[in-house]
């Protein structure tokens, strides 16, 4: 049975396929239309799933969207009738909380772009999934049989927060909180307030916190209460969300307590960074809370954290360490950029009853393009450029990443979710606090208080890091062992922490091996990753990669097993011994080289290129 996840008309727009269980595609609609969280319907995503691959939608049995709709008209209802008649501005387009109009008429959008793409064909059923039983699906991916599943996001179609108990290919809802008492639309609208764009950069926020002091911490700890069994209330005598959204978010009592609204772009004052490290504590502190009293009421050993909430990898760590569980689980995709996927694994599992056979151990669900569209995206540019065997790509860029230049990694399918996962990465040198700086205000062009995620092969994590497991996914913030902060100064953030990714070489071959062998260079076996893009979606085709390298200051595009360097010449490392690896030779002009065209296809590596 082959299930289309499908959503359209709200933030992260796109499609999941999933076939007896199993994700076939992952596809972010913003990652080929180059519209940051789109709300468009995903037929660039449509037409790289069907169309590129040859299928039809024939091929699909059911459609399954990521809103329960009769439910999101009750909860409507009852948020007008709650505050009548100022609730009525939720109505207006600018209030966007809840986004109305667009998710009570999303079959409406879906059955009109399919039949717009696909012709007047006869639609496979469709199939409504609640919001956060969408996301709790992703249990069904997770290495648990056994686990407690929290839901945490700004809101749902009746919740904003919502517990789980899963059990093989059954999901049983055992708790949840209105659409309103929500501290993902808190940490929503305090971004906003602090001059961040809300849903969207809630993670500069929680970078920016660690610069800050607790001097507003007891005040903001009457903003979110505790309540009974370790949940929480949201103090509205702080906000008017549930009556203007986000036309009027903060009441007159927030502007008094912590400072009138930052405009955007206007500089950053201790005001703001001691707001955001209140925000930030008091959210930790509530999570911590509500899942020690989960725990009480249904012990477990394994915990998986979804939801836009569990993007928050500060809070994740301490979840982790400070209750009690064995192991977190944290999808690549926990944000609405996967609840396609969670709609599909819904339908499949938890309706259909089909057992679980797959395990979601890497993020490389998007698209690849292969050698021959690599090689033709880099003559179309005038580029000059060097196809090189695997060992002896690795072994030069490795020497590279060294030698402080900064290298910009395109391989295989692109990773879904909101974070480069090492096949669209820019990586550097994390030994020295000049890297960060050159990285961010030359490269990606942002604020400088962001941290860079440092990236280590699993064997040698616990050497640098106190972590216990495995995090592929980066959404853990572990502290960097104290004796090992001077030798990767560009990827400890200053509280301490980095935002780790572990790698192995059975999930990303290449990408394993290049750190290892930086490991092997220089000692330290850490890099720091960040997403390949400037200021855009992260990169998902060769011509877009291009782009990004020719209009920022990176040294060295890998695209695919094509390297190219703005240094002209390019010389062979050595091994441990002083001899030289695989000979390379000196780039030829592209004038001198077959074209693309004339070329036979290579075959595809192992990285799926």
């Amino acid at each position: 049975m082959r299930v289309l996840g499908i959503v359209s008309e709200t933030h992260d727009t796109g499609l999941a396929l999933v076939a007896d269980g199993v994700p076939e595609l992952v596809l972010e609609e913003e990652r080929f239309s180059r519209v940051k969280r789109t709300k468009a319907f995903p037929s660039h995503a449509i037409k790289a799933a069907f169309d590129d691959r040859g299928v039809g939608l024939a091929s699909v049995d059911v459609i399954a969207l990521p809103w329960d709709i009769g439910r999101f008209r009750t909860m409507t209802a009852r948020a007008l009738l709650r505050h009548f008649p100022m609730s009525l501005n939720l109505m207006h387009a600018r209030a966007h909380v809840p986004q109305r109009n667009q998710i009570l008429l999303l079959e409406h959008y879906i059955r009109k772009g399919l039949r717009t793409h696909f012709g007047d064909v006869a639609l496979p059923p469709i199939v409504q999934v609640g919001h956060h039983d969408a996301h709790a699906a992703s249990f069904f991916v997770s290495p648990f049989d056994d686990a407690l599943v929290l839901v945490m996001d700004g809101f749902g179609d009746d919740a904003s927060g919502s517990a789980y108990l899963g059990q093989g290919n059954r999901l049983e809802r055992v708790w949840s909180t209105p659409v309103f008492n929500s501290l993902g639309l808190v940490y929503t609208f305090v971004t906003e307030h602090l001059g961040f764009e809300g849903f969207g950069d809630e993670g500069k926020v929680m970078a920016l916190a660690a610069y800050g002091t607790d001097r507003l911490l007891g005040r903001f700890r009457d903003v979110v209460h505790a309540a009974e069994h370790g949940g929480y209330t949201v103090n509205m005598d702080y906000f008017s969300y549930d009556t203007y959204g986000q036309i009027r978010p903060m009441k007159a009592k927030f502007l008094s307590t912590f400072g009138p609204p930052r405009r955007r772009g206007a500089a950053l004052t201790d005001q703001h960074r001691d707001l955001a490290y209140a925000l930030q504590k008091v959210t930790e502190e509530a999570i911590l809370r509500l899942v020690r009293g989960l725990l009480a009421r249904f012990p477990s050993r394994h915990l998986v954290l979804t939801g836009g909430v569990a993007l928050n990898c500060v809070a994740n760590g301490r979840v982790l360490a400070e209750t009690g569980i064995d192991r977190l689980w944290v999808p690549p995709c926990a944000s609405d950029t996967g609840a396609p996927l969670g709609a599909a694994l819904w339908h499949t599992h938890q309706t259909c009853a089909l057992p679980r056979t797959y395990e979601l151990k890497n993020a490389y669900l998007g698209t690849a393009s292969t050698d021959i569209e690599n090689e033709t995206a880099l003559d179309a540019a005038g580029l000059d450029y060097e196809v090189m065997p695997e060992a002896a790509l690795v072994g030069r860029v490795a020497r590279d990443l060294a030698d402080g230049r900064v290298v910009g990694l395109y391989q295989g399918r692109f990773e879904m979710g909101p974070r480069a996962l090492g096949n669209r990465s820019i990586l550097a040198d994390p030994r020295t606090l000049a890297m960060r700086a050159k990285i961010n205000t030359v490269i990606k062009k942002r604020e400088e208080f962001r941290p860079f995620a440092p990236v280590v092969p699993w064997e040698r994590a616990a050497e640098f890091f106190e972590i216990t497991q495995q995090d592929p996914f980066m959404t853990l913030a572990p502290k960097v062992r104290a004796e090992k902060r001077s030798l990767i100064e560009a990827a400890v953030h200053v509280d301490g922490t980095g935002r780790i990714q572990t790698v192995t070489a059975e999930e990303n071959p290449r990408y394993h091996a290049l750190v290892s062998e930086f490991g092997r260079l220089t000692g330290v076996p850490v890099l720091i990753n960040t997403s390949f893009n400037e200021q855009e979606p992260i990169v998902a085709r060769p011509e877009e990669a291009i782009a990004c390298f020719r209009r920022t200051d990176m040294d060295v595009l890998v695209l695919g097993n094509c390297y190219v360097t703005r240094h002209g010449r390019s010389v062979a490392p050595t091994d441990a011994s002083g001899e030289h690896g695989a000979v390379i030779h000196e780039l030829k002009p592209r004038a001198q080289r077959p074209d693309a065209r004339d070329r036979e296809p290579r075959p595809r590596d192992g990285s799926t290129e």
